[in-house]
């Protein structure tokens, strides 16, 4: 049975959940710098502000939390029906899920190559996570749409 929060428990936790610098983040990161590739972060001259930007090579890279995002929404979302406030929960994620895949569209359409990644696959996977970064430079390497350093 999940822990039943007081308001005042729950309120507590929402204050606590950070929009940048997450510890996702934070961890890609890490092991990107640590393999050698440089990055902007939170970068907010494209759409979406995307969480960790290689602009050299045009990749935006997005770390979602499964909640916020709506992992395997047609599990999640029967279950906030019987929540709490769940008219408000379903709104505000599905809403995050059009913007994120406006922001996908709007960021292909512009040349750029989007990546991304659930929290989870983020701690659990990290290398693969940074194989698949690796493949997208790869990619655009090949494809020689690199873009002057800023």
């Amino acid at each position: 049975m999940a822990d039943v929060l007081t308001k005042e428990q729950r309120i507590k936790n929402m204050k606590h959940i950070r929009s940048k610098d997450t510890k996702i983040e934070v961890l890609l990161r890490k092991a990107l710098w640590n393999k050698g590739y440089r990055y902007r972060k939170n970068y907010d001259k494209i759409p979406g502000h995307p969480d960790i930007v290689i602009t050299k090579y045009k990749i935006a890279i997005f770390c979602d939390g499964e909640f916020f995002h709506g992992k395997d929404w047609e599990v999640l979302k029967p279950r906030l029906e019987k929540s709490n406030n769940s008219e408000f929960w379903i709104s505000k994620i599905s809403r995050n899920r059009e913007r994120d895949n406006e922001i996908n569209k709007q960021l292909l359409y512009e040349g750029w190559t989007v990546v991304r990644f659930w929290g989870t696959d983020i701690k659990k996977h990290t290398d693969e996570c940074v194989k698949v970064i690796e493949e997208a430079i790869f990619d655009s390497r090949l494809s020689g749409s690199e873009e002057p350093e800023e």
